[in-house]
């Protein structure tokens, strides 16, 4: 099952919907040296907002979701969003 990414091109709160991107300006102070958090993830599944690095938005890594109610797991694939498959 996939999804497709939205972007936000300035950081307004209440326009995050449930798999939208904000990019970080000057993230290099923020997490890991090599990956750094770069960007805030509305979750695809709840929408609860988090942080993301370098290698999750590039789809190397993938993600699950922090919220108390929602186990999401999913990741990217260019613009799109891929939900990992129940096993």
């Amino acid at each position: 099952m996939t999804a497709e990414l939205q972007f936000l091109e300035a950081w307004i709160p209440d326009k995050m919907e449930p798999g939208t991107v904000f990019l970080l300006e000057g993230p290099k102070a923020l997490g890991q040296e090599g990956n750094p958090f770069i960007a805030v993830l509305s979750c695809p599944g709840c929408g609860t907002v988090g942080l993301i690095t370098r290698r999750q938005l590039h789809g190397y890594e993938t993600m699950i979701c922090g919220g108390d109610e929602c186990s999401a797991e999913y990741g990217f694939d260019g613009d799109s969003i891929r939900y990992r498959k129940a096993q």
